[in-house]
């Protein structure tokens, strides 16, 4: 298949091994439980939902890796508004996230781990980056030294200025004293009062976002991975700093072979996010529609695309995707049988085809009328619904049962 690596900007062929060769492994950046779960969450996993069902119908084991993160100041300040302590803000948040992935069916990661629980990952990965020579310490703090990457931001293809910008506007703090330079980030740091902290060779304090990533990836999927993403707004400082530490301490690269963002979901004019409020939670959404609608509504556009959600329109996915359970529930006859080993083709080229969801629910969509009006003329339907229901399962459809 051809997927869009963002580190090169191109479209490149993904040699897709089968299960007995080796799995492919696949990293995408999870939640900050806190508020959970927008659609903008739900998009971003579904996109990666629908890959790993397509690597697997193409016959390649898949080992996913989710991280929560769990530590970072986003929660903690809102535990601290609610007046509720970050574990139980953090555990009430992941069941709901994990309970909203469910329902929209969602295949579950092969590892989810928290970054509360790799914190002894985390100390040791900094202390191999000290002894490296790319990161140094002052004051308890912990920072790894741009300069020491020469190719430090390739991703983001922006100069110094424009990195360091972007990067103020999520959170660095470019006017600490303790760093050798603005755009310098931090791998460990001494804990505010009221938040935890852990012990480490440095004194009592936490980790930094990024460094979080790395230990945990290269814990769980080893030191180079073959997929890792998530959403367009991670590409700098995130993902660009992840992968100059994570190449610092393996010296493997490429840490991954791909890099792939989806598009950011926009309500109003506005980037959805729970730091603006502006919020449709899937839960809500589920309450008003049915997961198949939600799930077709947010497959419709590119995944690299930005993607405008619409609360009027997902009523019209759903009329899709009641046309697709009709066409799975309807009764033919006996006449000639129905063939549509062409959509199987087609509908394989266009998620080879860097994911492209909206070309295959057009597939789904024409051969669902073929199979609808096959039925009326009593033709024989059974092999086509079962291809029919075999290319709904690699979108994640779920397949109609009972009398319902």
């Amino acid at each position: 298949m051809y997927l869009y690596n963002s580190f090169t900007a191109t479209r490149e062929p993904f040699v897709i091994p089968t299960a007995a060769e080796r799995p492919v492994t696949l990293y995408v950046c999870g939640v900050t439980p806190y508020d959970t779960t927008h659609v903008g969450h739900a998009r971003t996993y579904l996109v990666f939902d629908v890959l790993i069902r397509y690597l697997r119908w193409r016959g390649a084991e898949v080992r996913y890796c989710q991280n929560v993160t769990d530590v970072d100041d986003p929660l903690f300040e809102r535990a601290e508004r609610d007046g509720i302590s970050w574990q139980e803000l953090s555990r009430r948040e992941l069941e709901r996230f994990v309970s909203d992935c469910a329902a929209l069916n969602m295949i579950a990661p092969t590892y989810l781990p928290k970054a509360s629980e790799e914190i002894a990952a985390v100390i040791e990965m900094n202390e191999h980056l000290v002894r490296l020579g790319h990161a140094y310490v002052c004051e308890g703090n912990v920072y790894f030294d741009i300069h020491t990457d020469p190719n430090f931001g390739a991703m983001a293809r922006m100069g110094y200025e424009a990195m360091l910008a972007t990067a103020n506007q999520r959170g660095n703090t470019p006017n600490d004293p303790r760093k050798r330079d603005p755009l310098d980030f931090v791998l460990w740091q001494t804990g505010k009062p009221g938040e935890p902290t852990w012990e480490s060779p440095w004194g009592m304090g936490r980790p930094g976002w990024h460094i979080e990533c790395s230990a945990m990836a290269t814990r769980y999927l080893g030191p180079q991975i073959d997929i890792h993403g998530g959403g367009s707004d991670l590409l700098f400082p995130h993902h660009s700093c992840e992968i100059a530490q994570s190449e610092a301490v393996t010296g493997k690269r490429p840490f991954s072979r791909f890099w792939v963002h989806v598009g950011m979901v926009y309500l109003d004019g506005e980037k959805m996010s729970k730091s603006l409020g502006n919020l449709v939670l899937a839960h809500k959404a589920l309450q008003e529609h049915q997961a198949n609608a939600l799930r077709w509504y947010l497959l419709h556009v590119p995944y690299r695309d930005i993607f405008p959600y619409e609360r009027g329109e997902v009523g019209g996915a759903g009329g899709q995707a009641g046309h697709l359970h009709d066409a799975l529930r309807a009764t033919g006859g006996a006449a000639t049988a129905l063939d549509v080993s062409r959509a199987r083709e087609a509908f394989g080229a266009a998620l080879a085809d860097d994911l492209n969801t909206p070309l295959a629910l057009d597939v789904l969509t024409r051969t669902a009328h073929e199979v609808l009006r096959a039925a009326a003329e009593g033709r024989d339907i059974e092999a086509a619904q079962a291809t029919l229901a075999e290319l709904a399962g690699v979108l994640g459809f779920q397949h109609p049962t009972g009398d319902e």
